[in-house]
């Protein structure tokens, strides 16, 4: 293949909301060209969705003819079971489906005697919350008995969209990489621990889906793939064949590679979700399940701390009031504090702390604070009270973190960036806007084409 011929990298963010293709230069890091498409939404979708926006942003791109290298970054957690011929047996349900929130304390609890949360952190390094892949499945045995039987592979967001674009339609051609497998909540957390050693833990697989042992081996479970790993290549049939492509990774695992983000630094997202994460050069492990001990995508660990409910609070108290992004900021700037008035943000369940079937509330309302200033200024507050707790959480298990990257839609309220530091307590430094999940995925793939054989 001749480098002038294809000069250029694919970075793909599949996230809930949209797919965004950047094309960049690798010799400069300049993105060329980029496109996107929307998702549907709620919180199951048809992964044909996510194909057809795939396909939307690639064309919005200028397409694939010049590019060398392609990695995909995705939502992480959501459970996509495919039949025995490839196909999708039902509507994918999302990271931030709660409805397995049951399941996931039924899990916990069948483990009590040895530990409970505990046993789970010892085994995979993260304990079952509704976000979960392994809740999932469970909430999938027990509800769609019928749809559980038909398993022949379980694949995330990301798995599945790479496989597409790689035109496979043999389940046995899934791969994954390690940062997506570890939160799967049944990859073997001595996998997690030893990049040398991924390997998942059937026997969780077996009891999540109430099987035998011997059947869950038949379930095919993508590869886990190297970091820097040429995994497969495009689809031949539509002009790809010359695209290699890359592991991929999890949205925030490919977030960090875009940022560059290094040991003793953290970056907190304020998007659809609340996520602190901080790169760490050893494996963590925290017994009360707050911090899940996910991997990174280039051979370190990436705990974190992810909130269900972040920018969304935004929204919906900008909603109550009757307002625009800038007059919620300017109403929440206008007076010192809160004056008393606490919100308690958990509109969505919540996932830190675990608690899925709580619901926001407000108190501490007298006559003095029954404002809309007050109330804006309780709707920041609430949520970088929410973050600091994830972000408190995470500094537990890693030590010390020098600086915080604040980054996401929500962190372009003015509001926010003001009031962060010290709600925070932290070294904080606003992130340029990039689409660092796509950035990250470029870079990965410009890597993994650098270390090719």
């Amino acid at each position: 293949m001749a480098e002038d011929e294809y000069p250029y990298v694919a970075g793909v963010d599949t996230s809930t909301q949209s797919c965004k293709v950047v094309i960049v230069d690798p010799a400069t890091g300049t993105v060329v060209r980029q496109g996107r498409a929307a998702h549907p939404g709620g919180t199951e979708v048809d992964p044909e969705a996510w194909w057809s926006a795939f396909l939307t942003a690639v064309g919005q791109a200028g397409g694939l003819a010049d590019v060398h290298a392609l990695a995909v970054g995705g939502q992480q957690h959501g459970m996509v079971c495919l039949d025995a011929a490839g196909r999708v047996i039902r509507p994918a349900l999302l990271w931030n489906d709660t409805r397995s929130g049951g399941a996931a304390r039924d899990l916990i609890a069948e483990h009590d005697d040895a530990g409970g949360t505990a046993w789970w952190v010892d085994a995979t390094g993260s304990a079952p919350v509704a976000s979960l892949t392994v809740t999932k499945l469970r909430w999938l045995a027990e509800h769609e008995r019928d749809n559980a039987a038909r398993i022949a592979a379980v694949a995330l967001p990301h798995d599945w969209l790479s496989w597409r674009i790689s035109g496979s339609t043999d389940i046995r051609d899934l791969w994954t990489d390690r940062s997506e497998a570890s939160g799967t909540g049944y990859l073997a957390r001595e996998g997690n621990k030893d990049p040398r050693r991924p390997e998942y833990r059937r026997d969780i697989l077996a009891s999540a889906l109430y099987i035998r042992q011997s059947d869950a081996e038949k379930i095919i479970l993508p590869r886990v793939a190297e970091p820097w790993e040429i995994c497969s290549h495009g689809d031949p049939a539509r002009g790809w064949a010359h695209v290699a492509l890359g592991p991929g990774a999890g949205d925030n695992a490919a977030s960090a590679l875009g940022m560059n983000l290094t040991p003793g630094e953290a970056m907190l997202s304020l998007g659809t979700s609340g996520v602190v994460a901080a790169v760490s050069a050893h494996s963590v492990m925290d017994p009360t399940g707050a911090v899940t001990g996910f991997a990174d995508a280039s051979g370190n660990w990436l705990p974190m701390a992810t909130t269900l409910n972040a920018s969304r609070i935004t929204d919906a108290m900008r909603n109550i009031l009757g307002v625009s992004y800038e007059e919620y900021s300017n109403l929440a700037l206008s007076v010192p504090d809160a004056g008393g008035l606490t919100l308690l943000p958990y509109f969505e369940g919540e996932r830190t702390p675990n608690l899925p079937d709580a619901t926001a509330s407000m108190s501490g309302m007298t006559l003095s604070n029954s404002d809309p200033a007050h109330v804006a200024r309780a709707g920041v507050e609430g949520l970088l009270t929410l973050m600091a707790g994830a972000l408190a959480a995470v500094e537990r298990v890693t030590g010390p973190i020098d600086r915080v990257s604040l980054l996401g839609g929500g962190a372009k309220l003015e509001a926010v960036r003001r009031l962060a530091p010290n709600m925070l307590h932290h070294r904080v430094e606003i992130a340029p806007d990039g689409e660092y999940v796509a950035l990250g995925a470029a870079r990965q793939a410009e890597r993994a084409w650098q270390a090719r054989a």
